[in-house]
């Protein structure tokens, strides 16, 4: 048990070495496309709320 949670944390550390923080363009591009995504799941969710009180 010692031993996996000792290897766990050396993969764990050996990934924070390799990343890099994101450059601001990068950022934008994640943010516009999380906000569309959210955008599109809320309107789905809005759609089907509409259509449950129309028929039900």
């Amino acid at each position: 048990m010692i031993e996996q949670a000792k290897s766990f944390f050396i993969k764990c550390r050996r990934v924070w070495h390799i990343l890099k923080k994101p450059s601001r363009k990068e950022f934008q591009t994640i943010s516009k496309v999380s906000a569309i995504g959210i955008g599109i799941v809320g309107a789905i969710g809005f759609a089907i709320s509409l259509l449950m009180k129309v028929f039900v």
